[in-house]
């Protein structure tokens, strides 16, 4: 069975904070406490969710329901039950079933298992479950009782009607009353309405034979107006299709001219990207021409400053003379004559050494032959002095002794002489090597400032030729810079173009993303739709009229990239911009015709393949068809956007949009320039940076470059300060070397001499030794005589010889000494004084004629080239001004050309449009022809060729005729024929309804009675199970005691009134019986009962006889008695037992647990007696002004109970 679980109470009255009683018992369940502690409201709670008690609360009346204390207000409270629903008596097919009803000061809600519901829908599942509405005792609170005791008879009887269910019936009885209201109100009208259509029938048979001459007059009439329509609508349709002709070929004509037109447009817009390309040109050839100027200027300066400087020099050496020519040209011959003398002395210097070297043999020939002949002519001479060998020999020994000492210190003196010879050649041939290192080294500075001089040249060159390198870039900046300067007002006046088209705010959006996107790095912000496909110009218009706003929508990969670049558009309050994220997007399919007449505008498009989804999105539903006509058709026939090339759509609910679209306010276009400039701004700003970085590389480049001409100028100075030293040091050298040739050659001659007079020495000892080894004979041999005399001879040749030889080499000697003095003691002397004085002899000009001159050259041939760049430039000048004169006067006459085109396509639009407005006449008339003709109605057969030949002349003069007849019948009912066939169909029709009106009344009066019967019957019914039960429960509660409940009628009300006490009163009498046969005549139910029950002669009493504990208990017994006619799952008793004696709280309490197995009880109570049948104990308290309910034990309540007894 059915019963309650759990509670829950939270902001409902005196419960403020959440309260949950759980584990209620599905029997009997008593709750005990205090006075004042929360039993009322807790039941209050109950029958708040369960009840119709609390329904339809004024704003005052749901205010009392919340808590009012101290503390958080309470804004809204609820009431949750809990039931147990394992039997399934709750519908829902859960094993419990949880209600809800929250209410607050403008809420009432109801909840089913945490969702919510209706009030009826509650109603009707409480009622499934068997929480009757028309029995209201399940739910018994505090007066309850009373006002049942205190209830007069006839209210008795009205809660029996309303447990026996009449309500419903006679809800159901009143339904059917105003039914049969309604239908008795019909047929007065239905029979008003045949009396008024009888009358008419008879006016309509007079009508009749008159209308019959009219129709015939009609039928005339009727055949000439279709003759005369039909005429006119054949008329119509031939200028119909005349304008339709006209139109097509206007059509035609108008897309040639178009076409022609955009054409044009293209050219135009070629020319002005011709003209500005030549604009740009010129203005680049003019800021080249004025730098070049200004360079040729600056050459000029330089060449007259060059020029200056060697006049200048001319000047001075002008003032210096014939001196400066003189110490020139003396250089010149100076070097020329020591090359001169110098290879003289390499030439005759071998010739030299030959002739010493065959001086010195001679001379030693000469010298030994003399020494042999001396010696022969001593031995002669000794030989004639000495008398014996011994003489001889002594003397001999003594002068080879003599000879010997000569010798030996002849050694000493030639070694000596070889030391000194060795100490001054080193000496001498160091000097030699410091000379030649001071030569060296002026040598080494003369080529280190002549290649400091190229240095410093090939420096000055590069750095001219960077110079001229940075004014090439200055001059690249400047055009890169108007480059630059141009595309951003191209730009510009593109964006300009751009926001033209579409409104400020979304210009700014797409702005703001653009840059947002840029400054975020977003890798997934894709750009405006426009900028994302390619389209021919041909398909341009369609696309933009197709597209519509949603060109202008931005595409990005998610919707997370949107809501970045949403929120800063937002945060910087930067326009608006609608994102098309394509993870979000799912465009639907299209299906095509099929034909060549429709083709889909998506598939005319170039676009990458990660935007697919965004242009089928905006695409994929349109298709392109020739004319407006098809495209109509094809729209309403596949449901979708059919559009032509100029721009006339048709869309799928069949609306028409065409008209004049302006070619030179082309949004796609406009975009595309956007685009197309944007892109050619990054390239020139690229440009321009690349070439400021190059200037920056050639600044730095030209500062070494100059860094390096100012060491060399440093080195040249360095290097010409040390120079006048080592010149001054070189002839100090010189003149110590010549010292020291002079005396090695001294040197060299003397020992020459002492090897000479040694060589003599010791021949002289060789041959005296050898005489003193000979035989004494005072005579000469003859073999020495012979000797002598060939000695003699020799000599004679040899002195010849050596004297000739010695002449050749005094002579070649002299000539070399002459040479060589000539050569190093003045022509080298010679010539470094002279080129000292040179490099000494400044002239206060900074540097050198030589590069003075090179400086005007340079400049004059830098002159030269500039000169002829700028007639080049200026031949390239004047072709551009030519050629931007053509293409000016070429785009004057396009223009001029479009204007008249674009005049002639508006006068040929007006043209069609006076057209179509005459078409849309001609449409309507023919549609108005063609509503005459239709009004004309059925005609007769020989109208369509009755009057076929007949002029419409003819035909209009018989009109009129027939016109003038049909007058005379002005007055005559022209609907005579149709109204009474009419009138007579409608009588039919209301007799046929005037039968189904009796009818449904015969069944509305069964109906009733039925309901009537079946009503009577349910009070009867319930009546003697009520009555039944009354009794054996009171005879439960009393058991000395009977009870019974009494019907009360209207013809026994005197009687009643004569006899109240009479026990029979509850028997009528057949005669009674028969007057009394509907329970319409029952008045009240009176309750009778006997404490003291001895037998059927036993008095009883009727409750207004009865004490207040008696009157209790018998509205006890009733309330229990209805309880077992009509039971409910679980009954709600709020201190039932209050007024009851002691014995008969204990047969209550005896009722109540013997109920409690077939449903759930829960009772309040200040007595013991139903807690000592109760299963489960709760008791309320009342802490800090608020209540609780907590379960107890059954002592604890007995405690409480008797406690509350005593006070």
């Amino acid at each position: 069975m059915v019963f309650i679980k759990q509670i829950t109470i939270q902001g409902f009255k005196s419960y403020k904070d959440q309260v949950t009683i759980s584990d209620f018992s599905p029997k009997q369940n008593v709750v005990v406490g205090r006075n004042g502690s929360g039993k009322s409201n807790f039941f209050a709670a109950i029958r708040f969710v369960l009840s119709d008690d609390y329904n339809r609360l004024d704003r005052e009346e749901r205010q009392a329901l919340l808590h009012e204390g101290s503390g958080t207000a309470v804004m809204s409270a609820y009431v949750e039950i809990k039931f147990d629903n394992t039997d399934n008596r709750f519908p829902t097919g859960n094993p419990e079933v949880i209600l809800r009803r929250t209410i607050g000061l403008k809420k009432d809600e109801y909840s089913l298992d945490r969702k919510a519901a209706n009030k009826s829908d509650v109603a009707n599942l409480l009622e499934a479950a068997g929480f009757s509405r028309a029995n209201p005792y399940y739910i018994v609170p505090q007066g309850r009782i009373t006002h049942l005791t205190n209830a007069k008879d006839s209210e008795r009887l009205n809660l029996l009607k309303e447990v026996a269910g009449t309500q419903t019936y006679e809800q159901k009885r009143s339904e059917s009353l105003k039914i049969m209201d309604d239908v008795n109100a019909r047929k007065s009208k239905i029979d008003e309405s045949l009396r008024y259509i009888e009358e008419r029938l008879s006016e309509l048979e007079a009508e009749k034979n008159e209308l019959k001459e009219f129709q015939e007059s009609d039928r005339q009439r009727r055949a000439l107006e279709y003759t005369i329509y039909s005429r006119e609508q054949e008329e119509i349709n031939a200028r119909l299709a005349e304008i339709d002709g006209a139109r097509a070929d206007d059509l035609n004509d108008s897309a040639d001219k178009r076409e022609t037109f955009i054409n044009r447009e293209q050219v135009i817009q070629e020319r002005d990207a011709e003209i500005a390309n030549i604009k740009k040109q010129l203005s680049e050839l003019n800021l080249e021409k004025e730098q070049l100027l200004q360079e040729r200027r600056d050459q000029n300066k330089l060449m007259a400053m060059a020029e200056l400087q060697i006049s200048r020099l001319s000047d001075v050496e002008d003032s210096t003379g014939e001196r400066a020519t003189a110490r020139q040209q003396e250089l010149i011959r100076v070097e020329q004559e020591l090359q001169e003398k110098q290879g003289e002395l390499i030439a005759l210097q071998p010739q030299h050494d030959e002739l010493v070297e065959r001086e010195n043999t001679a001379a030693i020939e000469l010298e030994r032959t003399e020494a042999q002949a001396r010696q022969l002519y001593s031995k002669q001479a000794r030989q004639q002095r000495f008398a014996n060998r011994s003489q001889r020999d002594r003397a001999l020994n003594e002068e080879i002794a003599e000879a010997q000492g000569a010798i030996k210190e002849r050694n000493a003196l030639q070694t000596q002489f070889a030391q000194d010879v060795e100490a001054t050649r080193n000496a001498l041939t160091q000097t030699e090597a410091e000379i030649s290192e001071n030569r060296a080294e002026i040598e080494s500075a003369r080529t280190s400032l002549a290649e400091i001089g190229h240095e410093g040249s090939e420096a000055k060159r590069e750095r001219d030729e960077l110079i001229d390198r940075r004014k090439e870039l200055w001059r690249e900046e400047a055009r890169t810079q108007t480059a630059v300067d141009v595309a951003r007002e191209e730009l510009q006046k593109a964006e300009r173009s751009l926001q033209s088209t579409t409104d400020r705010s979304t210009a700014r959006g797409l702005e703001a993303a653009r840059r947002l996107a840029q400054d975020k790095k977003l890798t997934g912000y894709y750009g405006p739709l426009y900028e994302l496909f390619e389209v021919d110009d041909r398909y341009r218009t369609a696309v933009e009229t197709a597209a519509g706003a949603s060109l202008f929508h931005v595409v990005v990969d998610t919707d997370a990239t949107a809501a970045t670049l949403l929120e800063a558009i937002q945060r910087e309050n930067a326009g608006r911009v609608t994102f098309v994220p394509l993870n979000r997007i799912t465009p639907r399919p299209a299906t095509y015709p099929g034909v060549t007449d429709a083709l889909p505008l998506i598939e005319k498009l170039s676009y990458d393949s990660r935007f697919a989804k965004a242009m089928e999105q905006v695409f994929n539903r349109t298709i392109i068809c020739p004319n407006i006509e098809l495209a109509s058709r094809f729209a309403r026939s596949h449901q979708l956007n059919a559009i032509t090339l100029s721009g006339d759509s048709s869309d799928r609910r069949g609306a028409l949009t065409g008209g004049f679209h302006d070619i030179k306010t082309s949004r796609l276009q406009a975009g595309r320039s956007v685009v197309k400039w944007r892109k050619t701004l990054e390239q020139e700003q690229a440009k321009a940076n690349e070439v400021r970085r190059s200037l920056l590389t050639i600044d730095q480049e030209i500062t070494r470059s100059m860094s390096v001409l100012q060491r060399a100028d440093h080195r040249r100075k360095q290097i010409a300060d040390n120079a006048e030293p080592l010149q001054r040091a070189l002839l100090q050298k010189t003149q110590v070397a010549q010292s020291l040739r002079e005396s090695l050659a001294r040197k060299e001659e003397t020992v020459r001499e002492a090897h000479a007079g040694l060589q003599h020495l010791e021949a002289k000892v060789e041959a005296l030794m050898q005489e003193r080894d000979s035989p004494f004979s005072r005579s000469i041999p003859e073999a020495d005589q012979v000797r002598l005399q060939q000695l003699n001879d020799s000599l004679e040749r040899l002195r010849k010889e050596h004297s000739e030889i010695s002449s050749a080499r005094l002579e070649l000697e002299g000539r070399l000494t002459v040479l060589q003095s000539t050569v190093r003691e003045r022509l080298m002397l010679e010539r470094d004084r002279l080129l000292a004085q040179q490099r000494d002899s400044g002239t206060g000009i900074e540097g050198t004629r030589e590069q003075h001159e090179e400086a005007r050259e340079s400049a004059l041939s830098m002159i030269q080239r500039i000169s002829s760049k700028l007639e080049r430039l200026q031949r390239d000048i004047s072709k551009a001004d030519t050629d931007l004169q053509s293409t000016e006067s070429s785009r004057r006459d396009l223009e001029k050309h479009n204007r008249e085109l674009a005049r002639a396509i508006e006068r040929q639009h007006k043209e069609t449009e006076r057209a179509m407005q005459k078409k849309s006449l001609l449409t309507a008339r023919k549609d108005e022809c063609s509503r005459n003709i239709r009004e004309l109605g059925i005609l007769p057969e020989d109208a369509f060729r009755k009057y076929t030949n007949t002029a419409s002349d003819t035909l209009v003069k018989r009109l009129h005729k027939v016109n003038e007849t049909l007058k005379k019948f002005s007055h005559i009912n022209k609907k005579a024929f149709d109204q009474y066939n009419q009138s007579t169909k409608e009588r039919d029709r209301l007799l046929q309804r005037n039968e189904e009106i009796e009818q449904a009344r015969a069944s509305i009066a069964d109906l009733i009675d039925t309901l009537d019967h079946r009503k009577d019957e349910a009070i009867e019914r319930t009546f003697k199970q009520v009555s039944k039960a009354f009794a054996e429960i009171f005879q439960k509660l009393v058991p000395q005691g009977r009870g019974r409940l009494i019907i009360q009628r209207r013809h026994d009300q005197p009687q009643r009134q004569q006899d109240p006490d009479d026990p029979d009163d509850d028997m009528p009498d057949a005669d009674a019986q028969d007057a009394a046969k509907s329970v319409e005549n029952y008045v009240g139910v009176a309750i009778s009962v006997s404490f003291d029950y001895q037998g059927p002669d036993t008095p009883q009493q009727r409750i207004q006889q009865l004490s207040g504990g008696q009157k209790s208990l018998c509205a006890l017994a009733l309330i229990f008695a209805i309880q077992r006619c009509d039971p409910a799952p679980f009954y709600l008793m709020d201190e039932v037992d209050a007024a009851l004696d002691a014995q008969y709280r204990t047969a209550v309490a005896a009722v109540l647990r013997d109920m409690s197995t077939t449903a759930q009880f829960i009772c309040t109570t200040f007595r013991p007696e139903m807690i000592h049948t109760a299963d489960k104990f709760y008791g309320v308290f009342f802490r800090s002004k608020l209540s609780s309910v907590e379960p107890v034990e059954q002592d604890l309540a007995l405690t409480f109970v008797e406690g509350t007894e005593a006070r």
